[in-house]
């Protein structure tokens, strides 16, 4: 089986408070965009599971798609096993939910493949203890998350064109973005609307990041610079995108930064229909 793993960007993202072990209460909603990994799938007679991408490091048994088809494995009792070739082409670390796309991919895939017929809320059950986001990408298109991020409700489709995602080339983790950043008090929440997306986006990360990483403040000022409607933080970063009116504007942003060396990609979000397209029926 051939699936593709779509990236994602947060239209929005408050943090309401600090939850133990080092977790934070989010409220955020998050979009999936046309940029996907490939993973192939073959299934196997032998019992052995064998991750390998297209970027070295994401190979073998550290990658969550591995822990996560090694835990079905194991605790399903499946006598087949599976190999899997990741082709990455979504930034690591870069707040556009890669490693959490591959691993709903792998919660999806495998279950057809291994005919356990896990039901959704086994399937979120198993994402939410490899992951905040990764319940998220069993959803797709357009949806709230809460608590950690892991508690999905969907939301009607919001489709924007003409987003141009920029990528500086560094890694962030989250808890880094995290830890840097102040929780505001109840008057300061932040709310979303789904009727005027544009002028209520937000991110409480992006203050923090941009202090801690000039790049990427350098970085969302000239995406502003070029035209952008709005310029934003996506997730912990470091990964930023800009909003465009129309096309041309769009990809003289995208080619300008593709010039100095970034990682661009001209993109747009998709529907949740799109999305569960790259699920195997």
């Amino acid at each position: 089986m051939l699936a593709a793993s779509y990236a994602k960007i947060n239209l929005f993202l408050e943090v309401l408070d600090r939850l133990p072990e080092n977790y934070h209460k989010v409220n955020t909603v998050l979009c999936s965009i046309d940029l996907f990994d490939e993973i192939k799938y073959v299934l196997t007679k032998r019992e052995s599971i064998i991750v390998w991408s297209s970027v070295a490091e994401l190979s073998g048994e550290n990658n969550l798609i591995y822990k996560i088809a090694k835990y079905l494995q194991d605790t399903y009792k499946v006598c087949a096993g599976v190999e899997i070739y990741l082709k990455k082409r979504i930034p690591i670390a870069a707040g556009l939910g890669g490693g959490s796309s591959n691993a709903a991919s792998a919660i999806e895939v495998l279950n057809k493949l291994w005919q356990l017929q896990l039901s959704q809320m086994e399937k979120e059950h198993i994402a939410a203890s490899f992951g905040s986001d990764i319940n998220f990408f069993l959803h797709g298109g357009t949806a709230n998350g809460e608590n950690r991020g892991e508690r999905i409700t969907e939301m009607s489709d919001i489709i924007i064109d003409n987003i141009v995602l920029v990528n500086p080339g560094i890694l962030i983790s989250a808890g880094a973005a995290y830890g840097a950043v102040e929780v505001p008090l109840p008057s300061e929440v932040k709310l979303f609307d789904p009727n005027h997306p544009i002028s209520t986006m937000f991110n409480r990360l992006e203050p923090a990041v941009r202090k801690l990483y000039p790049v990427v403040d350098r970085l969302l000022d000239q995406i502003s610079l070029h035209g952008a409607v709005k310029s934003m933080l996506s997730g912990s970063g470091s990964s930023c995108f800009g909003i465009f009116k129309d096309a041309k504007k769009a990809k003289l942003c995208a080619d300008y930064f593709a010039k100095l060396g970034y990682f661009t990609h001209h993109t747009k979000t998709i529907s949740q229909r799109e999305y569960k397209g790259c699920f195997p029926n």
